[in-house]
């Protein structure tokens, strides 16, 4: 049965603070705090040894801690070069070969920026390359003997191509396509409209309605707080923070009152754990 995992994305500043030193230990450090996920950043390049990804997969298990994995950032599926869209699909397949060694089930990705191309356009060509990815993505699971969930990620910047409809679109394409919701990233291409239950429910509620229930129920959630302009995004923040959003406590009541299982991930800077922390305990039935 799924239930709501909610962890970090990297490793903090208070995990090293506290000796430790390898993504393994996360798992007992997790456990210990009653977080119960963790995504991999492989935002720079996909790079893991057989060696480290198994014990983290030990480690992971033995303490019940999900973890999912972050594609590299460069991902474009609206690049004009078939060449760069298959960079963009081998980014992506390498990801889910790495989660697959160290026992995870999703893989997120950014979609695509527009460029210098007009945004409709932009969106038609990155569905129809995604639609491409998963055809790759289905034979590579044929040969893994399991599936994966892949996540397209809204995205804070006006330039880029990510937001809620565009996501649930690229959902529609592909059985295990699942949206990831970046609420910051969200409420940062919204100049801050972000602020109520309500504004949670009508984007759980269009999602719901486009993508059924379980695409819904099971989400991938990215959150923290983010600075943003009028270009969007600009960086993200820590819960200390009392100027910009969004916040989470509306969103754990929505989560609660749907009853979803989402995986859940904290990305405010540096101090992801103790946030997570601050998410879990904010759900009643944590």
């Amino acid at each position: 049965m799924e239930k709501l995992r909610i962890g970090p994305s990297g490793n903090s500043a208070a995990f090293y603070a506290s000796g430790h030193k390898h993504t393994y230990e996360e798992g007992a450090w997790l456990h210990g705090m009653g977080l119960n996920a963790f995504e991999y950043s492989f935002g720079r390049g996909v790079s893991i040894g057989d060696a480290s990804a198994a014990k983290i997969r030990e480690e992971f298990d033995k303490y019940d801690i999900e973890i999912s994995a972050h594609a590299p950032y460069y991902t474009n599926f609206a690049n004009e070069s078939d060449e760069m869209i298959e960079k963009s699909i081998g980014y992506i397949l390498s990801s889910v070969a790495a989660v697959h060694k160290m026992g995870g089930k999703r893989v997120v990705f950014h979609p695509a920026s527009c460029g210098k191309q007009e945004r409709g356009a932009a969106v038609a060509r990155a569905e129809k390359n995604i639609a491409l990815l998963m055809e790759k993505a289905h034979t590579m699971f044929d040969i893994l003997g399991v599936s994966y969930m892949i996540c397209p990620e809204t995205m804070g910047k006006m330039q880029q191509i990510g937001r809620v409809e565009e996501i649930i679109r690229f959902c529609k394409v592909d059985p295990l396509l699942y949206p990831c919701y970046d609420f910051g990233h969200i409420n940062s291409y919204l100049q801050g409209g972000i602020r109520h239950a309500d504004d949670y429910r009508r984007i759980i509620d269009q999602t719901a309605q486009a993508l059924g229930d379980h695409k819904t129920k099971n989400m991938h959630i990215h959150f923290s707080k983010i600075q943003y302009g009028q270009s969007g995004e600009i960086r993200h923040l820590t819960f200390a923070d009392t100027v910009f959003g969004p916040e989470y406590e509306p969103l754990a009541r929505v989560i609660d009152e749907y009853k979803l299982t989402p995986f859940v991930v904290c990305e405010s800077d540096g101090t992801q754990t103790e946030d997570a922390c601050f998410m879990k305990n904010l759900h009643k039935n944590n």
